[in-house]
């Protein structure tokens, strides 16, 4: 074997293995591994007592009286973009696959004439408080149990904030922001 021929096998192994650790390094960053990468679950080996704690995650969304009086009404009226395919806004619009949402702010649980309510919304207590919007939007599924709204929720509390200062100012006469206290929603069973 001459020295070009020893050259272009070095060259082709040397690269067969910069591609193998980079599809290898790129696999990871699209699929990575929650568990330690090894896919043996630590109460399987007696070390549940040694495995690091989860992260923890809040429990319920953080209280956002305080920030709607500062609120983007404008920011809020975008965030409804996600909103438009599955509800109205406008005074006496129709119910799409939820109900319309003007004059929501205050109103009854599950009070919209005509529209067909899931068990859970119908039997769920109370009114849309600001604390009780503040709970859904964060995690709808959690804050009602069998509900049928799909959407997954708002995770900042920013963003929830403007979107129910915006659907506040859906009405002839908008309710009175509450007074940064500690206003608590009216949830079944936990958050």
């Amino acid at each position: 074997m001459d020295f070009f021929e020893f050259n272009k096998l070095a060259g082709g192994l040397l690269m067969a293995g910069v591609v193998t650790m980079f599809i290898g390094i790129f696999g990871n960053t699209l699929v990575p591994t929650h568990d330690g990468g090894h896919g043996v679950e630590p109460e399987a080996t007696g070390m549940a007592a040694t495995a690091p704690a989860a992260r923890s995650q809040p429990a319920g969304p953080e209280p956002i009286a305080a920030m709607l009086a500062e609120a983007d009404i404008a920011r809020g009226e975008t965030i409804t973009r996600k909103c438009t395919a599955c509800h109205t806004f406008n005074e006496g619009g129709a119910a799409k696959q939820g109900p319309n949402l003007y004059n929501i702010v205050g109103a009854d649980i599950a009070a919209r004439e005509g529209f067909g309510y899931s068990d859970a919304m119908a039997e769920h207590p109370g009114e849309w408080s600001y604390a009780n919007l503040n709970a859904f939007l964060f995690k709808p599924k959690n804050f009602m149990k069998g509900t049928k709204m799909t959407f997954v929720g708002l995770k900042k509390a920013r963003d929830r904030a403007d979107l129910i200062a915006y659907l506040r100012t859906l009405s002839a006469s908008p309710q009175p922001l509450p007074e940064g206290g500690a206003e608590q929603p009216a949830q079944e069973g936990g958050t």
